[in-house]
This record gives structure tokens, C-alpha cells and sequence, in this order.
């Protein structure tokens, strides 16, 4: 092979090489390329999600959106939104106001030990009853339960205010009141389990109908408010008789059926 043979091969491997390193380097910036490309529309994707998620998290709750709804008070109240309610002669010289929330032991306490002679009470005419149910105990504990056994409660007042009495007292009842940590009257089902023990509610299909749509979801977030805005209040069960907190005598401090009738007879109450 002659010098210039040699040296024309060399130049030749050179102009290979070289278009071997330019067509290398098209294949890298490509490929590079489409990971920038992958790695921007993974970010995207993240920040995508990410605004979603906050854009999800800003969104207000169903009880949120219940308390701005229009409120269908049940049957049987009266006043504002329907957050008044009487069971009982509303002619009635003297007047036991009762303040409650769903999920309270100390409620369901009162219920079980008193509720009886207060309901008998207000049937011979002693008095009339007015109610006022809170749900801060979903706040302090977290859940909904007493937001949506107060819904149920407007559904059974929607029905009578017997039923409304009979099913509070079942709510309350040792067999049925959850401990305050469970939410169990979050759930719609149970709430009609509870119902069922109550004549006028058993199999009553516009009550459990009341119940799984939450018809009285807005009045509960009402009343709840009137709960919530009234003096003197700052636990459960606060008692009012004509107008004054009233506290138990017993030396306990709890309620017994003879402490009430004292409480009675020092407010002044008779038939």
C-alpha cells in the first residue's frame, strides 16, 4: 500500500469517526430530550394532583354545606328555621328547658335515671318542655354522630312530638347510647335500627326515607347554631326552669328522681 493509499484510509476512518460521534450525539440529545420532556410532564403531574388535592381539601363538608342550605324545619316546631320546640300545653304556666347534645353520658345518663318523671311531669301539666340539642361533642371528639342523630330527631318530630320523646329516650337508652368516643350515630342504619324499638318510627318508610337524605340536615345545623348562641350554656344537660339554670341538689351532683322533684318544688312549680 502506497503512502497516499495510507494516508487517504486514515483520512477515511477519521470522516467515519466523526460521523459516527455526530450521529451518537443526535441519539443522546434525543434521548435526552424525552426524559426532560417525561420529567416536566411528571411535575406537572404532581403539581396537577397536589392542586387537586388542595383544591379538594378547600371544598366545604356536607354539614358545611348544610348549614348555608335552606332549612326544612320539621313538622311541630315553631319560631326561626323551626329551631323552637315544644312538646307539651305551650300554654303552660312554667316551662322546663332542656339543652342537649346526642353523644353526651351525662344526657343519656339523665334520660335513663329521670327522663320518665320529667315526660310524665310535662303530661300532667306541671310544665311544658322545650329542647334546644347541640353538637359540639363532634367537634371536641371529631365524627358527625351528633349532627346526624339530631337530622334523625327532626325526622321523628316530623311524625309527632311523641315520637320525637320516644325516640330520644331510645337513643339515650343503655342498650343503644354509644360510648361518647364511638360515633356509631353517624350511621344512617343504626339510626333506623334505634328507630325500629319505637312504634310510630318501625318500618315507617318517611322517617327512614327523613334519615338517608338528610331532609333535616340544614334544620339540625340550625339548631345546633341556637344551641351554640344561648346564655348560660356551657355543658350538657344544662337545665332551665323558667328561664334559670337549675343545678342538681343531690350532694352527687347527679340526678335522681328525688333530686328532681326538689328542684321542682324549690322553682316553684306546681300543677
Amino acid at each position: 500500500m502506497s503512502k497516499r493509499n495510507s494516508q487517504n484510509a486514515k483520512n477515511a476512518a477519521r470522516e467515519r469517526l466523526r460521523v459516527e460521534r455526530e450521529r451518537q450525539a443526535k441519539k443522546d440529545k434525543a434521548k435526552r430530550q424525552v426524559i426532560v420532556a417525561g420529567s416536566i410532564v411528571a411535575v406537572l403531574a404532581i403539581a396537577g394532583g397536589i392542586s387537586y388535592a388542595v383544591v379538594q381539601g378547600n371544598q366545604p363538608s356536607h354539614w358545611e354545606k348544610a348549614a348555608d342550605a335552606t332549612v326544612v324545619p320539621p313538622a311541630n316546631t315553631s319560631g326561626k328555621d323551626g329551631t323552637t320546640v315544644v312538646v307539651g300545653d305551650s300554654k303552660a304556666s312554667n316551662d322546663v328547658h332542656l339543652y342537649e347534645d346526642p353523644r353526651c353520658p351525662a344526657c343519656a345518663a339523665f334520660e335513663q335515671t329521670v327522663g320518665d318523671t320529667v315526660n310524665k311531669d310535662m303530661k300532667d301539666g306541671k310544665y311544658k318542655l322545650t329542647f334546644t340539642i347541640g353538637t359540639f361533642l363532634d367537634g371536641n371528639l371529631k365524627g358527625e354522630g351528633s349532627k346526624n342523630a339530631l337530622s334523625a330527631l327532626g325526622a321523628a318530630l316530623n311524625v309527632s312530638p311523641d315520637a320525637f320523646l320516644a325516640y330520644k329516650t331510645a337513643l339515650y337508652s343503655t342498650k343503644y347510647h354509644p360510648e361518647e368516643t364511638k360515633d356509631d350515630l353517624a350511621k344512617d342504619a343504626y339510626l333506623i335500627k334505634v328507630a325500629d324499638t319505637v312504634p310510630a318510627l318501625k318500618d315507617n318508610k318517611k322517617f327512614q326515607d327523613a334519615v338517608e337524605k338528610g331532609t333535616y340536615d340544614a334544620w339540625a345545623m340550625r339548631m345546633s347554631k341556637s344551641f351554640d348562641d344561648a346564655d348560660g350554656v356551657d355543658s350538657t344537660p344544662t337545665i332551665k326552669i323558667n328561664d334559670k339554670v337549675v343545678k342538681s341538689p343531690d350532694s352527687t351532683g347527679s340526678w335522681t328522681v328525688d333530686a328532681w322533684n326538689k328542684t321542682l318544688k324549690d322553682a316553684g312549680v306546681t300543677k
